[in-house]
């Protein structure tokens, strides 16, 4: 069976501030929703990393549940 390669999103240091800020969540809270530790949403909204993975498919979520809007797909400016 062939496996369907799905656009993700690739989520910048800003729109993950953005979203926390949207939820009116602090950082710690946010880590606690999405089962990570404080640090690693630190660390995603200085730039330092980037959500990858399941996490990035869990903020996509989260993003859409909420009705965060921001433009799927689109890769960021850096």
């Amino acid at each position: 069976m062939e496996r369907k390669k799905r656009n993700k999103k690739q989520w910048s240091k800003e729109e993950i501030r953005s979203l926390r800020q949207h939820l009116n969540l602090t950082q710690a809270k946010l880590a606690q929703k999405l089962g990570t530790r404080q640090q690693t949403i630190s660390e995603w909204e200085t730039g330092m990393y980037r959500p990858r993975g399941a996490s990035a498919t869990l903020l996509s979520i989260v993003a859409e549940r909420s009705g965060f809007s921001y433009r799927a797909g689109d890769k960021p400016d850096e």
